[in-house]
């Protein structure tokens, strides 16, 4: 006997996976950050010190957003960067990304609960 699966339970299955990104300050902070150049390459390391987050909290972060489809990842060339160190991880926003966490970064700037800080923001603690 088969186990082929009903493309209306695969359907079913795949839309049960798809959960919305929970708005914590975390998350406002690299939208934040990431929105202060929405069409650059931003490193990891930059990311932790301009949103204020330990790299613990971030990285994880991050690897929702790519799974989410908001970020997209690559390697630096080796041959364009120093030789002594190894090539660094890139984040780049698509399309998708930009408009999300375009609109994240906005709602922190009009959040009465924001205070000047991280690229011109932060929240509060």
């Amino acid at each position: 006997m088969s186990r082929r699966r009903d493309p209306a339970l695969a359907v079913l299955f795949y839309l049960c996976r798809i959960t919305r990104m929970r708005r914590t300050k975390a998350l406002l902070r690299v939208a934040v950050a990431l929105m202060e150049e929405p069409n650059g390459r931003h490193w990891g390391y930059d990311l932790t010190k301009r949103a204020g987050l330990r790299s613990g909290v971030l990285y994880p972060l991050l690897h929702r957003l790519l799974d989410e489809g908001w970020l997209e990842d690559g390697w630096e060339d080796p041959a364009s960067g120093e030789r002594k160190r190894p090539p660094r991880r890139y984040y780049e926003l698509t399309d998708e990304g930009r408009q999300a966490l375009g609109g994240l970064a906005e709602q922190a700037r009009n959040d009465s609960r924001t205070v000047r800080g991280v690229g011109g923001w932060a929240l509060d603690a």
